[in-house]
């Protein structure tokens, strides 16, 4: 019985070619391919996913990032009487939420790493000069030819490229090329929540030692339900970001994306070091440019894509 795997996908024969004296395929081959030949004609311009969903999602997460600029600079910076306090925080605060958004936005409008849509045609194939009995997998749903490691996502309608999964809260599939913004922007909305989480904690204990009505510019009531709520979203999105942060920097060192743990495909592609691995992502050499949410990676050092036939 065939596996879940090989059922939801179709295989195109190299017509008029057989094995001597043999009814089925050979074992697996593999034909590199340049990665000019399946990268997406639409990959240098604007990326969006059209779906009511995920765009009301992103809308949710900038207005809660807006939320909390709110009540950190309005309710508890502003009101400061320490000045060097509410400018050093105040700076800190900014950075990470700006570059929280910044990465955001790029992973939300980056292309994933699309098959193009449509190449699974007679021509295209045969111009891949397959040798007799080797086979190419094409995807029933976009009729794309599927290199290695790429799956199809329902909500993009697209093949993608070491799709890791599609994250509603960015709009947008996880994938090759976009795997980076996506890391960053869990990690600086992690870093932004937990400062958002201290500010607080630091202003209830500065509220109770003076008076309430000299804290803060707004009315105590007010002032406490602001400060609950905001305490209240920093403590969930520093739990969901880290944990996202966690598996998404275990899956980039073990070099399996969340598909594959979840399918317990075989692995069919070379190991290397963890070191390696993150290079691959966030580009080469290491510098602080792996943590800017506004520098492309380099790919050029990467392995030639190969179509599993």
């Amino acid at each position: 019985m065939k596996s879940p795997v090989h059922r939801c996908r179709d295989t195109e024969q190299n017509r008029g070619q057989t094995w001597p004296g043999s009814s089925y395929l050979m074992a697996e081959h593999r034909i590199p391919i340049s990665k000019d030949v399946i990268t997406s004609t639409s990959a240098s311009a604007m990326w969006f996913i059209k779906d009511a969903c995920g765009i009301i999602c992103a809308i949710i997460t900038w207005l809660l990032v807006f939320y909390a600029e709110f009540v950190v600079l309005f309710v508890m910076l502003l009101p400061s009487k320490n000045l060097t306090y509410s400018i050093v925080n105040g700076s800190l605060f900014n950075i990470l939420a700006f570059l929280a958004l910044a990465s955001h936005i790029r992973a939300m409008c980056t292309d994933p790493g699309a098959v193009p849509k449509g190449n699974a045609t007679k021509e295209y194939i045969e111009s891949l000069q397959l040798k007799p009995g080797q086979v190419v997998y094409k995807c029933p749903k976009c009729c794309s030819i599927k290199p290695d490691r790429a799956h199809h996502c329902s909500v993009c309608k697209r093949c993608i490229r070491k799709m890791d999964h599609h994250c509603p809260w960015v709009n947008n599939c996880v994938g090759e090329n976009n795997q980076k913004y996506f890391v960053l922007f869990t990690m600086y909305i992690a870093l932004v929540s937990l400062h958002a989480l201290f500010l607080v904690v630091f202003h209830f204990l500065y509220c109770f030692e003076d008076d309430w009505t000299k804290c803060s510019s707004f009315s105590p009531p007010a002032t406490v339900i602001l400060l609950i709520l905001l305490c209240f979203e920093g403590l969930l999105f520093l739990i969901f970001t880290s944990v996202m942060f966690g598996t998404q920097v275990h899956s980039i060192c073990t070099d399996e994306t969340g598909i594959e743990q979840l399918k317990k495909e075989e692995r069919r592609w070379a190991k290397k070091t963890k070191w390696m691995n993150l290079r691959a992502v966030f580009g080469h050499p290491f510098s602080l440019l792996w943590f800017s949410p506004f520098s492309t990676p380099d790919h050029g050092k990467a392995e030639p894509y190969q179509y599993v036939v």
